[in-house]
């Protein structure tokens, strides 16, 4: 009897396989699993975040142009003083929103 046939060596076998495959799918559901879904996270936010400054700089950019154009056709420094008293004003109410973090005693 050929020992390749046996039915007992087969099983084994199957069973080894299949031990060794419940492993790895344990690891991969303990380990794996969550350190590919931080990375995800990580770089989703990472893409939000700049396409998020992308876009406030063309709004700024768009607006800039369009009070050149419009608002006041000859006198560019008007424009960027609105701007920088938009900027201002917006990064003083930011500012007086904060919450101070508590300091560890």
């Amino acid at each position: 009897m050929d020992s390749s046939t046996d039915p007992q060596r087969d099983d084994v076998v199957d069973k080894a396989l299949g031990a060794l495959d419940h492993l790895l799918d344990i690891i991969h559901d303990k380990v794996l699993r969550p350190i590919l879904l931080a990375g995800r996270a990580i770089a989703f936010s990472a893409i939000l975040v700049l396409m998020g400054i992308l876009l406030v700089a063309m709004l700024v950019i768009g607006f800039v142009r369009l009070l050149d154009v419009y608002a006041f056709a000859s006198h560019q420094w008007l424009s960027y003083l609105l701007v920088g008293a938009i900027s201002l004003a917006t990064g003083l109410y930011i500012w007086r929103r904060r919450h101070p973090v508590k300091l560890r005693k």
